[in-house]
């Protein structure tokens, strides 16, 4: 369950009585231990935001045109963690002290079955076609093996067509292409906040696209409401809101499950949001990237393709890719689903700067085609892995009484360290997020996410037991107060001799 803690940070809500570990989420927070609500007199959040990424832009390059100056500062005002993390990496035996990486999203859990699996003679293949220019949408036999795992995992109700696939090396190029031929020049996206912040460099970098944030905060007014819970009423007072600034909004983005959150719409709230972009004639861009990383059974994730209608078919554009559900962020492949033939053929055109070269497209071709590997082998693993490491999180959390938001999907925890902020300022969370890497574990803070909450953090826990209890002991660590960098903490080990090569018997995976 999810509760609010007892010191409330910014535009705070009141509960009726302190936050306790039994008040935390233990149920991949589908439900609400007790019901919060604003003051009257408290100041109403702010609803929505528009996006300029490009505000703050300078260049002191004289080789550079204008737009190469503004994707070179993209470059450089990027995260400064993750070049820190990359320059002190934690290496086992080399790094024992280095950096623990919890910020980003990748599976780290099944290499020994992926490698297995992608070692094997059928995956490697040359013939001519291979190594020739290939159809730009992506060799029809793989555009074919898309289409069929598409209509299986996400239970359409009639057969996907392969005519309606482009393949792409991966969601960020789905995303980029998308924007720069659905949009003009300064038009903008709607996208529920917090939301993956790598997508304003997506829609930004080619098409010069903007996002209006449609806020969504912590409070829970009802016992049918829950934490950062999108709505058809806060998505129409962002569209007005941009619409009165002169904004043109060209379409809606949607995460499902949702990144930071782990957050899963409901067929009728897809359908909701779906009619709303209808009336407003709004094209949906919906990114299932993490669909089959629902590790929780009881949870009912349902794909936007297994509605039984689609609102406007011709203006929703659905991706998915191997780099969340199969752990192959480095492989980069991706594809586009759409019924609108210009919207396909458009994206298809710019394929010929982010296609897939003709041996990667027969392993993926190989890979999706193996239902027997992936229901029997691979997804029963993967699932009791990524759930095994998130009990572990949850527990460590709830030790330390901080209160999360999960809901048993993805790779992630959405962790509320607001009381960690006495100011509840986004100054403090960024000094907080310093602190911990200080201390060598890197995560990802609220602000990243375009969160209005200052105090909330990712934390991802898809990684091997070792780096994920050292990980999260130096968490506790800066939680605590304590100064010293863990390097091998007692959590992390076990009764016997430990072994690179064996997970800790906290949580012990089984490595087929």
């Amino acid at each position: 369950m999810f509760a609010l803690p007892e010191k409330e940070s910014r535009a705070p809500s009141t509960c009726p009585g302190p936050a306790s570990t039994q008040d935390l989420d233990s149920n991949c927070g589908d439900g609400l231990e007790r019901e919060c609500s604003r003051k009257p007199d408290q100041k109403l959040p702010e609803l929505y935001g528009v996006g300029d990424p490009t505000a703050g832009f300078s260049s002191n390059s004289s080789h550079l045109s204008s737009r190469g100056g503004i994707i070179k500062w993209f470059w450089d005002s990027a995260e400064a963690g993750y070049r820190t993390y990359h320059m002190d990496e934690y290496d086992e035996d080399k790094n024992p002290s280095g950096i623990i990486n919890l910020g980003t999203s990748e599976n780290k859990l099944c290499f020994d079955l992926l490698s297995k699996r992608l070692s094997q003679s059928d995956m490697l293949r040359v013939e001519p076609a291979l190594l020739q220019y290939p159809d730009w949408r992506g060799h029809l036999f793989l555009r074919e093996e898309v289409a069929r795992f598409l209509s299986f995992y996400c239970k359409s109700p009639a057969p996907l067509q392969a005519e309606n696939v482009v393949v792409l090396n991966g969601c960020a190029s789905v995303f980029s292409a998308l924007a720069t031929v659905l949009c003009e020049v300064g038009e903008a996206f709607l996208i529920p906040a917090p939301y993956y912040g790598a997508i304003t460099q997506h829609v930004c970098l080619y098409g010069n696209v903007r996002l209006v944030s449609v806020y969504l905060d912590s409070e829970v007014t009802g016992p049918d409401t829950r934490p950062f819970q999108l709505t058809v009423e806060k998505l129409e007072m962002a569209l007005q809101g941009a619409n009165s600034q002169g904004i043109k909004v060209k379409g809606l983005i949607l995460i499902n499950p949702q990144n930071p959150l782990g957050d899963i719409y409901s067929p009728a709230e897809l359908q909701n949001f779906l009619e709303f972009a209808k009336r407003h004639e709004l094209h949906v861009m919906v990114d299932e990237v993490y669909m089959l990383s629902v590790f929780e059974e009881s949870v009912g994730y349902r794909s936007v393709l297994s509605l039984e209608r689609l609102p406007d078919p011709q203006r929703t554009h659905v991706m998915w890719a191997t780099s969340k559900d199969f752990g192959m962020s480095g492989l980069r492949f991706g594809t586009l689903y759409t019924e609108n033939r210009d919207v396909a053929t458009a994206v298809a055109s710019l394929c010929r700067y982010h296609g897939l070269s003709g041996l990667v497209q027969h392993q993926m071709a190989q890979l999706l085609r193996d239902r027997d590997w992936i229901n029997q082998v691979y997804l029963p693993e993967n699932h009791a892995r990524l759930k095994a490491a998130h009990t572990y999180v949850a527990g460590e959390l709830r030790a330390l009484g901080i209160p999360f938001l999960s809901r048993g999907a993805g790779f992630f925890i959405w962790a509320d360290l607001r009381k960690y902020l006495p100011e509840g300022s986004f100054e403090e969370e960024r000094r907080l997020w310093r602190r911990f890497l200080d201390h060598k574990v890197l995560v990802s803070f609220g602000k990243a996410f375009e969160c209005k909450e200052p105090g909330w953090f990712r934390l991802v826990f898809s990684d091997k037991a070792h780096r994920l209890c050292l990980g999260m002991q130096r968490v506790r660590q800066v939680l605590e107060g304590k100064s010293q960098v863990a390097e091998d903490p007692p959590a992390c080990q076990t009764q016997e001799p430990r072994d690179r090569h064996r997970e800790p018997r906290r949580w012990s995976i089984n490595n087929k």
